[in-house]
């Protein structure tokens, strides 16, 4: 009967650790570039009976399941117009930006192109994200971002002709460019919106990226799903706590006959 009590216990605190993933989703649901995490569960019993015979394991038959880890999908979502040219959507499953800390060097990866200009302490305009994190290019260096002409803006602004100066693209100057992996469901998140790789996976430079400017893409969190699993999760953590409850009652009938 103690069983009938642990493994009740157990399936109600899995129900409030994927409600946890749900509220996280949920929270997310503007938030430009997030990926809602999926939760994945593992059957104990079945667990137990795979492993081998002389194996020494903590889990026992019986004990219900367990959530075993979160996982999320990198599919291209929805994109939404902006008005600013320094606002980017990856048009491309699995790609990410790659970002730096200036602070201590670390690398991650984000699909969010909400970013704009930043001074730092050398006097140089870095593009940055709304994080603080420096966007690097093709070559994994920070890109450079001028002070848009103030004086030509106002004349546009005024109804004035100004010339426009004929540029020579240069293919090997830098460029916002975004990477990949071959197994992007290794990928740790770090937060705010953020993941980062494992030291044997080397991202991979998209060569022809399909990047669109002055659009963003949106957060891929479905508000139906997230709400019908939270009906769901919820239903089950009720049925648990009625299994405690039945269990309880149980025992203590037997009590009772005991007595």
């Amino acid at each position: 009967m103690y069983q009938s009590f642990y493994t009740a216990a157990l399936g109600a605190g899995t129900c409030m650790a994927k409600m946890g993933v749900i509220s996280n989703n949920l929270a997310n649901v503007n938030n430009n570039g997030f990926k809602p995490k999926n939760t994945a569960f593992t059957d104990l019993l079945q667990l137990n009976l795979n492993d081998s015979e002389d194996a020494v394991t903590e889990l026992q038959t019986g004990n219900g399941v367990r959530m075993q880890r979160t996982y999320s999908t990198f599919n291209t979502d929805a994109m939404e117009q902006t008005n600013s040219v320094l606002d980017y959507a990856i048009m491309g499953d699995n790609q990410f930006f790659m970002v730096q800390d200036p602070v201590t060097d670390a690398i991650t990866y984000t699909r969010s192109g909400h970013f704009h200009r930043a001074e730092m302490e050398d006097g140089v305009f870095y593009l940055m994200t709304d994080g603080g994190k420096l966007v690097l290019d093709q070559n994994g260096e920070r890109i450079e971002a001028d002070v848009p002409d103030v004086e030509r803006l106002y004349r546009l602004a005024r109804g004035e002709q100004v010339e426009e100066e004929a540029e020579v693209p240069d293919e090997d100057a830098p460029r916002v460019s975004v990477y990949t992996f071959t197994n992007p469901s290794r990928l740790l998140s770090v937060g705010d919106n953020e993941w980062t790789a494992p030291e044997d996976m080397e991202p991979q430079l998209v060569e022809d990226s399909n990047l669109v400017t002055c659009a963003l893409e949106r957060s891929g969190t479905d508000l139906a799903k997230e709400m019908t699993r939270m009906i769901e999760c919820q239903r089950a953590y009720s049925y648990a706590l009625k299994m405690v409850i039945t269990a309880d009652e149980v025992e203590s009938t037997i009590n009772s006959l005991r007595g």
